[in-house]
């Protein structure tokens, strides 16, 4: 019978502290990426780029273009935060493709766990780009009334954010976990490519929304 999929499985006890199955995972993503990176990294050149630098490179200044086009100013103080959410999330959630795994997206603690990274970086660089206070009369913009809706507003964004991803990556996963079970061995592959690639389409989409609410509190783009 299929598990819940709002069920988070206890690996094993730290002390009092349950560690779950998407932190081992992401534990594990975490040191694989680590160890990917500075492999990869290790003998770059400025002249006669090798094949991987080539594509890092590509990869790189892509996610550069993508991220100044959303907030329509120089995208180099948040190539690192959300590059690295691109990375994190593209293979966090492709990690469910790979047998035995189940990626940490699929559960609504990971989601909402990122999305509360990009709530807490949002309001940290909108102050410390605008100043406290400048940032904080925004909030009662265009009058003092709406004080309390433009906050819930931050709020409620910062939820649907990590909704969006958990509902998508763990209804995809559980469409696939269902048709192998009534599949068998015959895999079905144009299913598992089609979730690659929505995969790749969450992550990105992620990213780009929380470019847009850092652009929004950073004063370079209008809040939606």
């Amino acid at each position: 019978m299929t598990e819940s999929p709002l069920t988070t499985p206890v690996v094993f006890l730290l002390g009092p502290v349950p560690v779950t199955l998407p932190v081992v995972v992401t534990w594990g993503l975490m040191a694989a990426m680590t160890l990917g990176s500075a492999l990869a990294t290790r003998r770059l050149r400025v002249e006669r780029p090798g094949a991987v630098q080539t594509v890092l490179e590509l990869v790189v200044e892509t996610l550069r273009r993508q991220i100044a086009e959303t907030m329509q100013t120089d995208a180099t103080p948040f190539l690192p935060l959300l590059g690295t959410l691109f990375l994190y999330l593209a293979v966090a959630n492709l990690s469910g493709l790979v047998p035995g795994l189940k990626a940490p997206t699929a559960f609504l603690e990971t989601a909402a766990a990122l999305a509360l990274v990009v709530l807490v970086a949002s309001q940290a660089l909108g102050i410390h780009r605008r100043g406290l206070w400048p940032y904080l009369k925004g909030f009662a913009h265009p009058t003092p009334l709406l004080l309390p809706l433009n906050i819930l507003s931050e709020l409620t964004r910062a939820f649907s954010l990590s909704i969006r991803l958990f509902g998508n990556v763990m209804s995809g996963e559980f469409v696939i976990a269902i048709v192998l079970s009534l599949a068998g061995l015959f895999v079905p592959v144009p299913l598992m490519a089609l979730e690659l690639l929505l995969g790749l389409v969450q992550a990105y989409i992620f990213t780009i929304l929380a470019a847009v609410f850092i652009g929004g509190a950073v004063g370079t783009i209008e809040k939606g």
